[in-house]
């Protein structure tokens, strides 16, 4: 899972989502909120599986090698 590693932020009530130091998204509100609940309650795999799906498609055709 080395590969597929996304880390999160805080800044005051948003969630920026990062993989591999790179920002992919960024989430405000009750989706933030929400995610921040799952994410404390979650273990390391558990965390990346929820940061992977809030992230989305992202990587189609726009990631580098």
């Amino acid at each position: 899972m080395a590969e597929d590693t996304f880390t999160y932020r805080r800044s005051g009530s948003a969630i920026m989502i990062f993989w591999r130091g790179r920002e992919v998204k960024t989430m405000r509100g009750a989706p933030a909120a929400a995610l921040l609940h799952k994410l404390d309650e979650a273990d390391e795999d558990g965390r990346q599986e929820l940061l992977r799906r809030a992230a989305g498609n992202f990587k189609r055709g726009t990631e580098r090698r």
